[in-house]
């Protein structure tokens, strides 16, 4: 009688197996030399090592720079004199600062909000329909404007007396003697509508991506059940499009949180820092007044008050990144 003898097979957790797999030794070929895979990898370091380098010497040195400043007094002319957290104290104690954290947080809300839901709405209307390319077009032209060039435009409209004043004034219309410059609110919620106008464009082509990207079978499957309009985009447009809002908004948050250009050329802050923003206070600080230590200060706290925030928001939309158990 013959006896077949089956292996024992120990298992090991899957987990486990790729952990040692990782840490592992490299491998090495029977002449004690580093194996094929190893010495490609070890190229690959190689070319982009250079690029990793000049990221470094670009961003992380200048931050750590800006950092050290911070704690110090610096006019740009004498050697940086330590003082502690006094720009710090001093910048919690600055009467303006509020004004400057609500007009940021108005920006946040405006361009973040306003400009997402138009391009949305913009990116929806015109798909999938005859000329809806020249529906966009006025939309998106825009955005090929420069941030001051922006300015120049909107501070011509705005202006006191200036286009939209007559237009007001024309049509008989509430608002014909308003300063949209001059007063607040209407200076930050003009220009917020102004970068709206230019924002919009950009959004509504992300979100056209975005649709073209979608299988035509979940929208046909979906019309067969007999969803249409409303619905058809709250049950399967909206769900699919919501890692690329996500994005979208995030991008939009970043920037509305470090508004300066359109902000400066047309009020430079004013009137009396009624507008000023936290990158407006930073360079009006440092590059103004050659109070770098302040305006360090000032930097490095809208640094991580925008890194806080993102982080916050990305955490809440895609979560911490954990591979499933």
């Amino acid at each position: 009688m013959t006896v077949s003898r089956n292996p024992t097979v120990h298992s090991e957790p899957i987990g486990t197996a790729r952990r040692e797999r990782a840490t592992a030794p490299a491998p090495r070929d029977r002449r004690g030399g580093l194996s094929a895979r190893a010495r490609q990898n070890l190229a690959g370091a190689g070319f982009v090592s250079p690029a990793v380098l000049v990221v470094a010497v670009l961003l992380y040195v200048p931050f750590l720079w800006t950092a050290y400043l911070s704690f110090t007094e610096y006019d740009g002319l004498n050697p940086p004199t330590f003082t502690g957290v006094d720009n710090y104290t001093r910048f919690f104690d600055d009467p303006a600062l509020g004004g400057s954290v609500r007009n940021t947080l108005m920006w946040a809300f405006g361009v973040t909000v306003v400009p997402v839901v138009l391009g949305l709405l913009v990116a929806v209307l015109s798909y999938g329909i005859r000329g809806g390319t020249w529906f966009r077009l006025p939309f998106l032209l825009p955005y090929a404007l420069s941030g001051a060039g922006l300015a120049v435009v909107w501070g011509f409209l705005l202006q006191s007396g200036g286009a939209v004043n007559d237009l007001l004034g024309l049509l008989h219309l509430p608002g014909a003697d308003v300063s949209f410059l001059l007063e607040w609110p209407y200076n930050t919620i003009s220009m917020i509508v102004a970068v709206t106008w230019q924002q919009t464009g950009v959004n509504a082509l992300l979100f056209l991506v975005g649709l073209q990207s979608i299988p035509k079978e979940y929208s046909e499957a979906a019309r067969l059940d007999g969803a249409t309009g409303w619905r058809l985009f709250r049950r399967i447009t909206w769900p699919l499009l919501a890692p690329l809002t996500t994005v979208i908004v995030g991008l939009s948050l970043v920037a509305s949180l470090k508004t300066f250009d359109i902000v400066w050329v047309n009020t430079q802050g004013g009137p009396g820092r009624t507008s000023e923003t936290l990158a407006v206070t930073m360079y009006r600080e440092a590059f103004v007044s050659a109070d770098y230590g302040y305006g360090s200060a000032v930097a490095l706290s809208l640094t991580v008050v925008t890194a806080a925030i993102s982080y916050v928001y990305l955490r809440r939309q895609v979560g911490t990144g954990k591979e499933p158990d």
